[in-house]
């Protein structure tokens, strides 16, 4: 058998796509080890990816200018006005499609188109190219942005237009795919498609990566260290979790003693917030690390982690870091709407509090240090939710469909 994978993202830090991109290599060669399997990576970063761990057969790699001419952008001004598109991604788009257009899609018994990031270049650019007509297309989030419920976009005629644009993608494409079964449902109903939906979840594959790095590893000085990395942007809310702690820390010594809260973040909010706490020494607030440092740091000095979800009444996306927290096997706690993939998929509702209500925060929080103090034992908050068979099982039905 063989596969193409035209994807946009591979870095080995700073970016959950990467991180799952690489990872679904990893586990597609577990499910097809004897698979021939190419990769048209179509990146705008000079990064080196480390791309000689990718268990992968062949790779071709193209640096995407995305500087808009001036001329272009000039005449933008007016013409998005007028017809409600933007000519400064098209432009891009036409320069993703140049280099797709290069593969030889007729060789291949299955595609997988992975988008990344808010614009989904690599799904726009297929619409007039041979290779949609037999293509998975894979929806990471919500498109257009407007939908994300992390969102602050207004809705607009050109949001409109990436709407339609999008639906005649929709039609086209062989197979859709998204990570979590509410988005699926939900891009169903927003396209108006017959066309169902598929849910393959976000892997993780610690074989695709190099994690040898632990220089930056804060250890741990309490008995119970709680911590989240990521970060705080698109409706997150970290204050209502801190002040949960604040408070279950103020009215406990014991539990001032025995823990503390780090917080590794990636944002424009860092100061702030460590004005606000600064006062609790107890929280400690740093920037964040490359993710073979975050590993170490999570899997070696950490005792809960905190998987932080936005604030909005649903949110229907699967965290990339989702399966990697998974994989270390330690208890988690998910800050969630009420409406809430992570809420559908978690094994236990210790595991999950509402993101609105500090009191079962507070309550949760430290209902799970209480009991990793008692018995520090493996913890499994998803179940089998992302182990590979069940990776296998649906990777093979959404093969079996787009055949």
């Amino acid at each position: 058998m063989k596969f193409l994978i035209i994807v946009q993202d591979l870095r080995i830090t700073g970016t959950s796509e990467g991180i799952v991109s690489r990872s679904f290599l990893g586990k597609l060669r577990s499910v097809f080890p004897n698979a021939y399997i190419e990769v048209l990576y179509l990146k705008n970063h000079d990064n080196e990816d480390d791309l000689n761990l990718l268990p992968i057969d062949s790779i071709r790699d193209f640096h995407i200018n995305r500087t808009i001419p001036f001329f272009t952008k000039w005449i933008n001004k007016i013409y998005w006005r007028l017809f409600h598109e933007s000519l400064n991604e098209k432009k891009i788009q036409e320069r993703y499609a140049t280099v797709m257009a290069t593969a030889d899609f007729e060789k291949f018994d299955h595609i997988f188109i992975r988008s990344s990031g808010l614009d989904y270049e690599t799904i726009l650019a297929a619409k007039k190219l041979p290779v949609l007509k037999n293509a998975i297309i894979n929806f990471h989030d919500p498109f257009p942005v407007f939908w994300d419920t992390g969102s602050r976009k207004k809705l607009t005629a050109i949001e409109l237009f990436r709407l339609k644009n999008m639906w005649e993608i929709v039609q086209q494409a062989k197979v859709c795919i998204t990570p979590a079964l509410l988005l699926s449902e939900d891009l169903e109903h927003l396209y108006g498609s017959e066309k169902k939906f598929y849910t393959l979840p976000h892997q993780y594959d610690k074989k695709v990566f190099n994690l040898s790095s632990t220089d930056k590893v804060r250890q741990k000085n309490k008995p119970v260290t709680i911590s989240y990395h990521g970060a705080i942007q698109l409706g997150r809310n970290i204050d209502i979790v801190l002040d949960a702690y604040q408070e279950l820390i103020a009215n406990s010594i014991f539990h001032k003693e025995n823990t503390e809260f780090v917080l590794r973040l990636r944002g424009s909010q860092n100061q702030r917030l460590k004005n606000k706490y600064q006062e609790t020494a107890n929280i400690i607030i740093l920037d964040t690390l490359d993710f073979a440092n975050s590993c170490n740091e999570q899997s070696n000095e950490t005792d809960i982690l905190i998987i932080l979800e936005n604030s909005s009444p649903h949110s229907n996306i699967l965290g990339g870091k989702a399966p990697f927290l998974a994989s270390l096997h330690k208890p988690i706690l998910i800050i969630a709407p009420n409406r809430s993939e992570m809420r559908r998929i978690v094994s236990d509702n210790q595991f999950i509090a509402d993101c609105r209500n500090k009191e079962e925060i507070r309550e949760k929080l430290k209902n799970l240090i209480d009991k990793r103090i008692a018995n520090p034992a493996s913890q499994f908050p998803f179940g089998d939710y992302f182990e590979e068979q069940n990776f296998k099982e649906s990777l093979l039905r959404i093969l079996e469909v787009a055949k």
